[in-house]
């Protein structure tokens, strides 16, 4: 039976758990309701794929390197609030007393942290990513899938590599980064060509295979309405690919072995009461030989 590497895109998680779920808080007035739906999704995929190696990947405060290349990049997003700020800040601690590895890298978002360490999967390793955020589709590989959380974080879908083409109607995932170079994504304000849409985008893509080909055949498109407008966003159309591109650093240097779960009931259950998580504690399984096989919620 080959291992497991479960990668978890915590911010996407958190931001989707304060959002959906209602406002709690410990005796003390501090918000944990995030917190709390968090867990929710973390014991259930947990249950489910049941891994041997465990990452809890954060976005890096501030800016990245897509800021440097476009300094409007999520520029539209409105800053987070305070009750949100300090849960994610909450949540590095409560993963670390779970005994999983917690991962974030300056300058880096989440995705290409995730997008490294994916990277180094093989035949023996299978890896499994959870997201609440659409973008890491295009890391679906032969050992690589993605649970993609909907409906805040009481639902996910599986994507394998085959089931993201069909979402993507036969693209690729590696080449979703083509299709957003044309559409744009407006949730990280990135702008691609304007007046193109997804099922434009992906037309396009699907009859030249990527972006580079498309450019290098704009005589072969028909509408010269088309035509003059890739023309024109050219530069723009190559900034939106790099923009929407998951980054992947093969010169990191780690070992799975830093990764895995060494969960301890007594590290879990005094940061759990704190919060008033009594419903999980009764749920927390003695030892790490019954994780697997507990943890369903």
């Amino acid at each position: 039976m080959k291992n497991k590497f479960l990668l978890i895109d915590t911010n996407s998680i958190i931001h989707r758990a304060f959002h959906a779920l209602p406002p709690l808080t410990t005796k003390e007035g501090d918000p944990v309701g995030a917190i709390y739906g968090s867990l929710l999704a973390f014991f259930r995929v947990f249950s489910e794929f049941e891994p041997q190696y465990v990452a809890a990947v954060f976005d890096s405060p501030g800016k990245t390197f897509r800021h440097e290349k476009y300094e409007k990049y999520k520029e539209q997003r409105p800053k987070a609030p305070t009750e949100l700020i300090f849960q994610i800040k909450e949540m590095r601690n409560v993963f670390r007393e779970m005994g999983v590895s917690v991962m974030e890298k300056e300058g880096w978002e989440a995705d290409d942290v995730i997008g490294t360490l994916s990277s180094f999967s093989s035949k023996e390793m299978e890896t499994v990513i959870v997201s609440g955020d659409g973008d890491v589709l295009q890391l679906a590989q032969e050992n690589i899938n993605i649970h993609n959380l909907k409906r805040g974080v009481k639902e996910g879908v599986f994507y394998d590599k085959e089931k993201v083409k069909e979402r993507y109607d036969g693209i690729s995932p590696e080449n979703i980064p083509d299709v957003k170079a044309l559409q744009g994504d407006p949730s990280d304000n990135i702008p691609g060509v304007g007046g193109i849409g997804e099922k434009t985008a992906i037309k396009l893509i699907k009859e030249f295979g990527n972006l580079e080909n498309l450019y290098s055949s704009l005589s072969n498109i028909h509408s010269e309405k088309l035509k003059k407008t890739l023309e024109s966003e050219k530069e723009m159309a190559f900034l939106s690919k790099d923009l929407a591109t998951i980054k992947k650093d093969r010169s990191f240097k780690f070992n799975f072995s830093d990764f895995y779960f060494d969960y301890k009931k007594e590290r879990v259950v005094p940061i759990f009461e704190r919060f008033g998580f009594s419903s999980l504690i009764k749920r927390l399984p003695e030892d790490e030989k019954k994780v697997n096989l507990e943890l369903g919620i």
